[in-house]
């Protein structure tokens, strides 16, 4: 993958510095991206998509990158730059460095993010909305934990995957029994500030081997919301669990409301890929009792 020449110029432009090598990052389904070498010896990372298919989604990700770096708990990359040129949108933010984790990084990422969640609002949601995924993620605040989970998360989800034809009216009569039953399950907790979407894939390590989250999907949520979603992809070190219950003990039964909890980003992978992510929800909803 190469810089597109008018990318480049346009880049050029706000940074005020010419680039003299581009090194594409490996993987992406929705965006392009890579170091960007300038003239002034400087490196950045450069995120570039299509605006007029994820409008506004540089701005978001900017918006929450700068909600979680404010609460000076857990290290995020600085966002140097956001603009759109033609038809492209581009974010530039600190280039990171990656090394080997240090001796105590999972212990370092529990307690991080235990004070991050110590982060609180007075609503469930946020101010704006964003992206989870290439999916748009509704944040309208709820005073209720409840209320947001099924109507802006479950709900949400369960009503696109419909308008894709993904599953059919049983599969929703399913969704709508577990929504009487969630009230009793929840533990009454305040919001917490949360990246949103915790998984190894936006977990890296800096350069002095320390924690760093990338491509949050910020808002106040569940607390507990945020832990099962670090479980859901094979899950993080054990250590990472312990510190974390350490500095902000989990109430009881956490580990039986896991599987409740993942039912929204198993339901996003089942509106941007199908296959067996149904099966996996399906699952979840037979063991409930729905």
């Amino acid at each position: 993958m190469q810089l597109p020449a008018a990318l480049k110029s346009a880049t050029e432009r706000q940074l005020q510095s010419s680039i003299i090598r581009f090194t594409a990052a490996a993987g992406g389904c929705i965006n392009n991206g890579g170091e960007i070498k300038l003239s002034n010896g400087t490196s950045y990372f450069i995120k570039w998509n299509n605006a007029e298919k994820f409008p506004g989604m540089f701005l978001a990700e900017r918006h929450g990158l700068e909600l979680l770096k404010a609460t000076n708990t857990v290290r995020v990359p600085q966002v140097f730059q956001t603009f759109q040129d033609e038809s492209w949108q581009v974010i530039v933010m600190e280039f990171v460095r990656s090394v080997s984790p240090a001796k105590q990084y999972w212990e370092n990422l529990g307690h991080q993010l235990a004070a991050l969640h110590r982060h609180t609002a007075s609503y469930f949601g946020l101010a704006s909305n964003n992206y989870i995924g290439s999916l748009h993620q509704i944040n309208q605040p709820e005073s209720n934990w409840t209320t947001f989970f099924i109507t802006h998360r479950l709900e949400a989800q369960l009503s696109l995957a419909e308008k894709f034809n993904r599953v059919d009216s049983t599969f929703r009569r399913r969704f709508e029994k577990l929504y009487t039953r969630l009230p009793e399950i929840f533990p009454n907790e305040p919001p917490s500030l949360l990246h949103g979407d915790l998984w190894s894939g936006n977990l890296i390590t800096d350069e002095k081997g320390q924690p760093c989250l990338i491509d949050p999907a910020v808002y106040y949520g569940h607390r507990e919301a945020e832990l099962a979603f670090t479980k859901l992809f094979g899950g993080f070190d054990t250590r990472f669990y312990e510190a974390y219950q350490k500095s902000f003990p989990l109430q009881p039964g956490f580990s039986q409301r896991v599987d409740i909890y993942n039912l929204y980003p198993l339901m996003v992978h089942v509106n941007l890929f199908g296959g067996s992510y149904l099966a996996s929800v399906k699952h979840i909803l037979s063991r409930y009792g729905c």
